[in-house]
């Protein structure tokens, strides 16, 4: 890719983020919107966890797929074919006779989505290639997701009560056709010196994979434990099979060098857990507002304020705070931050009290806020700038994973509390075993954030990309 001069590299961030806006402002509004949907279908709560999941395990499974692809056939191609895939998913979305069909629009949705937000972070890093203005680029990133979620739950309420849930999807296209047009005007075409062959076999573990535990777990309460053994046995053989195989492919979809880095092994994981943590509270919140307290879906998304206004604030200070400082840090706030929102919740019922809510939601929020910033940028510094879309969409693919995991782990429990009683009498006890969940996954990304961020940590990530640096050479020279 060429240089490019300060301005350019500006408008070439604005435009990535602006995918990045309609992904994320997309799984926010409908949050919002789950109660209609809920009514109009009448949907279960696990078919209401297979409206967000359905996008969410479609997009983690072909994130490492989208980041190799547009490595090798270029990055802005496969970003304007996810625009226009996501896009028309979108207006697919809007006009979906029922549910099953609202779910399989959902996934065309996560097909074009699964080509922007890791191919957008690769056309990111291989534009600002100052270690200082990368950070400061990826901390603007993150403030993406705070802008998504402070008006993602207004946008999404007043379009909800204005017209109906169906409207939450137009906001899409005019965003889509937008960036598309000045991807094509502004955006260079750039990919990787060495194409990357396709790897069918590790793709369709992948698949296997996170589908079988994911509809295990949330078939689980319905199903019983027998109904979904072959599914979690799947997932068993595809994990076990992916150890295996992906190792001895030269170049494999998902490279398990990488994870010889404990900084990138410990971000992998930190995602995983925050991103989990963010879904499901979200889940929840969602529906205790609305079909406990019986707020509208606006006010549910004026709820959402004290949540969503941290993460905006906050995003940048940590991307600040990452190029001056390192991740450790941010990802310490932010462990404690989302452990005390967690526990306000399952020790003293946070949700009962107007005081303890908000105090609660301002804590996720500054909590959130400050982890997606230390997560890119560790996930993507250090590695070999030619492998940047891959090790980018192994960060995303784990967010990704995080917030199906979310919904799934913390929808389930909700569920087998619940049973056939009304939400109203039992909602605050059924929800309590989540709570403790997401207190733990913020206790993970507390401890995970101090332990792989120190000197021990840095040399294994030193020491990993001296490998694959050495090991590219030798492959461009044609030896093995």
């Amino acid at each position: 890719m060429p240089e490019l001069s300060h301005r350019r590299r500006l408008l070439v961030l604005a435009i990535c983020c602006m995918s990045l806006l309609i992904v994320s402002i997309d799984n926010t509004v409908l949050n919002v919107a789950l109660p209609a949907m809920q009514r109009e279908f009448h949907a279960s709560t696990s078919g209401l966890q297979w409206t967000i999941d359905a996008y969410t395990l479609v997009l983690a499974s072909l994130l490492m797929l989208a980041g190799s692809t547009a490595d090798r056939i270029g990055r802005r191609r496969v970003f304007m074919a996810g625009l226009v895939v996501f896009t028309i998913g979108s207006a697919l979305c809007s006009v979906a006779p029922n549910l099953p069909a609202l779910v399989a629009f959902r996934m065309v949705q996560a097909v074009g989505g699964s080509m922007l937000n890791p191919v957008a972070m690769s056309i990111i890093t291989n534009t600002f290639t100052d270690p200082r203005e990368r950070a400061r680029a990826i901390g603007a990133w993150g403030a993406v997701v705070g802008i998504s979620m402070a008006a993602g739950p207004l946008v999404g309420g007043l379009l909800v009560e204005s017209v109906g849930w169906r409207a939450i999807f137009w906001i899409n296209l005019p965003v889509g056709l937008a960036a598309l047009l000045l991807t094509r005007r502004f955006v260079p075409e750039s990919r990787a010196a060495k194409a990357r062959r396709p790897d069918p076999f590790g793709q369709l573990l992948v698949i296997a994979l996170f589908g079988g535990l994911t509809y295990a777990i949330i078939e689980a309460p319905n199903a019983g434990l027998t109904a979904v053994l072959p599914f979690a046995a799947l997932a068993a053989a595809a994990l076990a099979a992916l150890l295996w195989y992906e190792p001895r492919r030269a170049e494999p979809l998902v490279d398990l060098r990488f994870f010889r880095s404990a900084p990138f092994s410990g971000a992998t994981v930190i995602a995983v857990a925050s991103f989990a943590s963010m879904s499901g509270f979200l889940f929840l919140s969602t529906l205790y507002l609305q079909n406990v307290r019986g707020l509208s879906a606006l006010d549910a998304g004026l709820w959402m304020l004290p949540m969503a206004v941290p993460t905006f604030l906050c995003a940048p200070v940590s991307g600040r705070l990452v190029g001056a400082r390192g991740p450790r840090l941010p990802l310490v706030i932010a462990g404690c931050a989302m452990t005390a929102g967690g526990l306000l919740f399952a020790l003293f019922e946070a949700e009962t009290a107007n005081a303890t809510l908000f105090a609660g939601y301002v804590l996720f929020g500054i909590g959130f806020g400050f982890v997606n910033a230390p997560i890119t940028n560790t996930a993507v510094s250090g590695m070999p700038r030619a492998q940047a879309g891959v090790a980018a969409a192994v960060a995303s693919t784990s967010r990704q994973l995080g917030q199906a995991l979310g919904v799934t782990v913390v929808g389930a429990v909700l569920a087998s509390g619940v049973g056939s009683a009304p939400y109203r009498d039992v909602f605050v006890a059924a929800a309590r075993p989540g709570w403790w969940i997401l207190a733990a996954c913020g206790l993970a990304v507390l401890v995970l954030g101090a332990v792989t961020t120190g000197r021990w940590a840095r040399r294994t990530a030193e020491r990993t990309a001296e490998r694959l640096e050495s090991a590219e050479i030798r492959e461009a020279a044609g030896v093995t």
